[in-house]
């Protein structure tokens, strides 16, 4: 009796997991977008939370100012990285079904 359920079991867990490895793979490739100082700083990461591009506007150059650009820099790459965590968050909520299961991914 027991076998049969702790076979059941195992086989969902492998299908979990294939799931999430496909998962994963589809994410590498999606992109999230944020912005800052009204736009002039523009910077894109993926779903493995690396930073893939960064756009900055000429106008956003300031040779005077130089802590500002640095501070919209910051501002956007870790809004980019906070959105790309979230959207892997509830991908993979998706296939867990909302268990938390530590350095699951």
């Amino acid at each position: 009796m027991m076998g049969g359920n702790m076979n059941k079991m195992m086989k969902q867990v492998q299908k979990m997991q294939a799931d999430m490895a496909k998962m994963q793979e589809e994410l590498a490739n999606r992109t999230v977008e944020s912005t800052a100082g009204g736009g002039v700083i523009k910077v894109v990461a993926n779903g493995k939370q690396e930073i893939v591009s960064i756009e900055i506007k000429p106008e956003a150059v300031d040779p005077d100012d130089v802590e500002m650009l640095q501070d919209l820099i910051l501002a956007a790459v870790n809004e980019a990285l906070r959105q790309s965590q979230e959207m892997v968050s509830k991908e993979m909520g998706k296939l867990t079904g909302g268990l938390n299961i530590p350095g699951l991914f």
